[in-house]
């Protein structure tokens, strides 16, 4: 669809406040019309000693009445014309936040963070100030134009007229080659400040980093880079609009030249007056707006089809997950994987090969194996991040992708392995797994998750901010605020991906405890630990040993140790390791 369509669509859906816009400046170009004329008619009235001092106030008394309602009007037809536009970019702003939220990590291992926020700014700026000003702009400029010149030809002289009109096809010629340009200059603008964009908020996520490594120096420099070249893009753009004025400026002079020319030797030969003379004049003053607002309307128009063409593509990109699902029943039963699969995206390695799993309700499911064995992937493909390259997942009696996304996310709480906190209090961030949680709720999820003593030394207790993306926490903190907001869920099927990576043995085995309490509790909640740890899977019902992406090993705890393979050299070597660490 082009930005045209849009706006048209728009306009329909919502055409009463862009026609009650529409109306009130018709009536705003017809007093605006009206006035020339009028005065004309007082100057020759003037001229021939008809008007005597109390009709001549009434005459003026009617040029400052459409004076005050050519005020009114227009304040009232912008209140009702750019609310519209407003709402449309807020359309588009939540259009744009509900496709980023169905996308999956591919899309946003292509595109950076910076430059989608810039597309929720500064494009839907430009594409909603095309739907807005340029929508008033060409339709007041046009109306005016046509006004004006009609009462010019037809109320005046169309000779005069005529001679007046000769300089535009050369105005419009050169407003046909600078909004080409501005096209180009605008995208090249949008583009170099998402890149910008980027850069800030890439320096501010890793400024930690950055600090460490002594890289201030060369982010700044970097940054200035940037900033010079979103500035220099920016100003090139300013640079052909500012093109527009030079070219109505020597439109207007040469038509004013061959209107005083042809008008003063008309009013010499006695066909025109001079009151006639001067409306014209007016009225050629008056034309000074149509061609301001030509090439405005271009000019907005221009921008607003270069952030349409960077935006659209967004908005229009597939999902990388279908979500064709319509089962919206919470899924039971035992958590199945068959020969699956899988190899992500551009890349021919298998990430997993051939994975078979029965997870019976209420079990733990414990997976192990060196870094890169596919541990993680494992996880994102039950959580379809990722769909599957062959095999099949199925939860009970249904694949997975028979499944709405909504259930699916309602049923499975994850823990990754950095978990993510929002710059809200500890309180709001646990309980933001379930809405209507209560205080004694988010408290009783804390003290599972082994997190309600390091609260309770908290400035502010629960209330405490954890500032943006918990910064003001440890790791481990982090972690296990994560876990009570997983537990707090109460879901049927419970992922931990290496989520007690940053805590002590101690911490971790009386968080271990809560978990296999709680499951003998409930009896159908299902977990899968992944670990480096194997301390945490000990008490798994089943593990599995992975490696380049293929199991390995499998077993009970007890059955793996006594296979002497990786899973038993492994436990070897970190039980000596703790032995040592706790001399």
């Amino acid at each position: 669809m082009t930005l045209t369509g849009l706006i048209t669509r728009y306009v329909r859906k919502n055409w009463r406040p862009y026609f009650l816009a529409a109306l009130m400046l018709a009536s705003v170009s017809a007093l605006t019309v009206f006035i020339p004329r009028h005065v004309g008619r007082i100057v020759d009235g003037l001229s021939a000693g008809r008007l005597d001092g109390i009709a001549l106030i009434g005459q003026l008394g009617w040029l400052m009445l459409a004076g005050i309602l050519i005020y009114f009007l227009r304040v009232a037809w912008r209140l009702q014309l750019f609310a519209a536009s407003y709402r449309l970019g807020a359309e588009l702003r939540t259009r744009l936040y509900a496709r980023l939220c169905l996308q999956g990590p591919h899309f946003f291992h292509q595109r950076g963070t910076g430059d989608l926020m810039a597309l929720a700014t500064n494009d839907i700026d430009a594409v909603e100030m095309a739907s807005g000003e340029a929508m008033l702009a060409g339709f007041d400029g046009t109306l005016t134009l046509i006004m004006v010149v009609a009462m010019m030809t037809l109320g005046i002289d169309w000779r005069l007229a005529l001679a007046a009109l000769l300089p535009f096809p050369f105005m419009a010629f050169a407003f046909w080659r600078i909004s080409s340009h501005i096209h180009q200059a605008s995208r090249d603008s949008l583009e170099r400040f998402g890149k910008l964009n980027d850069h800030v908020q890439e320096t501010l996520s890793g400024v930690r980093t950055l600090r460490a490594l002594g890289l201030e120096a060369r982010s700044a420099a970097r940054l200035a880079e940037l900033a010079e070249s979103a500035a220099s893009a920016s100003l090139r753009a300013q640079r052909w609009e500012a093109a527009f004025e030079p070219a109505v400026g020597i439109t207007l002079v040469s038509a004013t030249v061959l209107t005083l020319a042809l008008g003063g030797t008309l009013v010499w030969q006695g066909v025109l007056t001079i009151g006639a003379l001067t409306a014209f004049s007016m009225y050629l003053g008056q034309l000074i707006w149509p061609m301001f607002a030509a090439g405005w309307v271009l000019s907005l128009m221009e921008r607003g089809r270069a952030a349409w063409g960077r935006l659209q593509p967004t908005l229009d990109t597939a999902l990388s997950i279908d979500d064709n699902g319509t089962r919206a029943e919470r899924p039971v039963g035992a958590f199945r994987l068959e020969g699956v699969s899988f190899s992500y995206p551009g890349h021919q390695a298998l990430a997993l090969a051939g994975i078979d799993v029965h997870l019976l309700p209420g079990h733990t499911l414990g997976v192990v194996g060196p870094t890169g064995s596919g541990k993680s992937t494992l996880l994102r493909l039950i959580l379809r991040q990722y769909a599957v390259n062959e095999g099949r997942i199925a939860w009970g009696a249904h694949a997975l992708t028979d499944y709405t996304m909504d259930t699916l996310r309602q049923a499975i709480s994850w823990v990754p392995q950095e978990p993510f906190l929002f710059s809200a209090s500890v309180a709001e961030n646990i309980g933001l797994a379930r809405e209507n949680a209560t205080l004694a709720e988010i408290e009783n999820a804390a003290a599972l998750a082994c997190i309600d003593q390091d609260i309770a030394r908290m400035p502010q207790g629960y209330d405490t901010p954890v500032g943006e993306k918990g910064v003001s926490l440890s790791g481990g903190q982090r972690q296990r605020v994560a876990i009570a907001r997983a537990l707090l869920a109460q879901a049927s099927l419970l992922l931990l991906d290496d989520a007690l990576s940053a805590v002590d043995t101690q911490t971790e085995t009386s968080i271990l405890q809560h978990l296999q309490e709680l499951r003998k509790a409930s009896r159908d909640q299902t977990t899968v630990i992944v670990s480096h740890r194997l301390s945490a899977v000990m008490d798994a019902e089943h593990i599995l040993v992975l490696k380049e992406g293929r199991i390995v090993e499998q077993g009970d705890h007890a059955s793996l140790i006594a296979l002497g393979g990786w899973y038993a050299a492994q436990w070897r070597y970190q039980q000596l390791q703790a032995s040592l660490d706790a001399d």
